[in-house]
């Protein structure tokens, strides 16, 4: 029977999840003070973090968005570690290691090392679809509706980040890589938000 500090770690954890979606705030903060003609259609979501000049656009908020690549990546690594119980295993696994990977993104911009930014943000593109395809079948005797729209979420955000990867530069690799993550945000928000009107017990 679950105490009282593993449940209210739960809640904090479903909490951690359901303030998530607030990370595309950042986006467009960060957005709308760059110059050089940013679209979110054709431009990746990490040319919004590079610290200095390049290819005509200049980020003067790249703080902001590296910052919340790092602050996001820890609430969704700690929700899912205090969501444990409730993700199970694999699922806790592969979401503290995408929220590991947003940490590391943030903390290498693009422009300081191309390479080691890769290296570091690849590691989210996959588990997070992962973390979702394994998080729906949990669910389909107690959630199934729920567990249906993770498991197309999963589906439909591992797509978009296999065409992220293979989209040339300059097309619509902008809209794709954002297909493949802001989905996410909205599927375990509305996976937490289950879980703490069902009282998370």
């Amino acid at each position: 029977m679950p105490t009282a500090t593993t449940t209210r770690a739960a809640r904090l954890g479903a909490l951690a999840f359901i303030v998530r979606p607030a990370y595309i705030a950042t986006e467009v903060i960060t957005a709308a003070a760059t110059t050089g003609g940013y679209s979110f259609v054709t431009d990746s979501v990490s040319k919004l973090g590079e610290v200095g000049f390049s290819d005509g656009y200049s980020s003067p908020h790249h703080e902001v968005m590296n910052g919340s690549f790092v602050g996001f990546g820890v609430l969704m690594a700690g929700g899912a570690w205090l969501s444990n119980k409730e993700l199970g295993p694999w699922v806790t696994g592969l979401l503290v290691i995408s929220g590991a990977s947003s940490v590391a993104t943030g903390l290498a911009p693009l422009d300081q090392d191309a390479t080691l930014h890769a290296i570091a943000a690849t590691p989210l593109f996959v588990a997070q679809p992962l973390a979702l395809a394994l998080l729906g079948p949990r669910l389909k005797h107690t959630q199934p509706r729920l567990a249906k729209a993770l498991l197309a979420t999963g589906v439909v955000t591992a797509g978009a980040a296999v065409g992220f990867i293979l989209a040339p530069e300059g097309s619509a690799s902008g809209a794709l890589e954002r297909l493949a993550l802001w989905p996410v945000l909205f599927g375990l928000a509305g996976w937490a938000w289950g879980q703490r009107r069902a009282g998370v017990s």
